[in-house]
């Protein structure tokens, strides 16, 4: 079977899959956008989800984008999924579209920074750490929330909604109050501001169903998709792998 046959396939059953949550939830399947994780797949790959109608695409690693996006077609969009480090702050804005894991204040400034230097307007999401796990990256809700106004008046960030990654488990129910919770804390934030902020970056391919009927709007799909990602030299660390 090719790529694009395989592809294609799990690409069907990853549709039915969110068709079917948003049925049960009363939701409207094109209100979910699907995100392909792409990360340690290659420019190929990327290639031919494109070919199948994917547009959006997650990264975890600024260096592996910066040397996988040029061969990618032009009309794929890129999402930064993985923790940012703010030495890597420059070459985010100037790589990705959106940049999910925005997890503190000072990195929120930091791309502000080198956004005003580039010219950029960069769509963020703020990650938060809900459940609260030492391994992982992200505001505390409280914290958020006392910082939200803040970030906010960055002049060159454009806040669109939150992210989080759910503590693993087998058993996709274990991750629903965690979703909920960023679902009401999101609610939360629009009302300190005083404008809403309509994305809910949540779900992965064990739990999308779940994140979907406690609102998710962007699910972050990348082994359902493409299958199991080729080896590592060394293992990923959980804390920046939000699929």
């Amino acid at each position: 079977m090719s790529l694009v046959d395989s592809l294609a396939e799990r690409l069907n059953a990853v549709q039915e899959r969110i068709q079917a949550a948003c049925a049960r939830s009363g939701r409207r399947p094109e209100d979910v956008t699907l995100l392909a994780v792409s990360k340690n797949h290659p420019a190929e790959t990327v290639a031919a989800a494109v070919e199948l109608g994917l547009t959006v695409f997650g990264e975890s690693k600024v260096q592996e984008a910066r040397a996988k996006i040029p061969l990618c077609p032009a009309r794929a969009r890129w999402h930064l999924i993985g923790h940012l480090q703010s030495n890597k702050a420059r070459d985010a804005v100037a790589l990705f579209e959106t940049i999910e894991s925005i997890d503190s204040l000072s990195l929120a400034q930091e791309i502000d920074r080198h956004a005003a230097k580039q010219a950029r307007n960069p769509k963020v999401y703020l990650e938060v750490n809900v459940a609260g796990e030492s391994s992982k990256f992200g505001w505390n809700p409280d914290r958020l929330q006392a910082e939200l106004a803040e970030v906010n008046r960055l002049p060159r960030l454009e806040i669109h909604g939150l992210m989080t990654i759910a503590p693993y488990s087998t058993d996709p129910e274990k991750a629903r109050p965690v979703f909920r919770r960023l679902r009401e804390l999101r609610d939360r934030c629009s009302e300190i501001l005083g404008a809403p902020l309509p994305v809910l970056s949540m779900g992965m391919s064990g739990d999308l169903e779940v994140a979907i009927e406690e609102g998710s709007t962007i699910v972050r799909v990348g082994t359902a998709l493409f299958g199991p990602r080729p080896r590592l030299t060394r293992p990923a660390s959980s804390d920046s792998d939000p699929e």
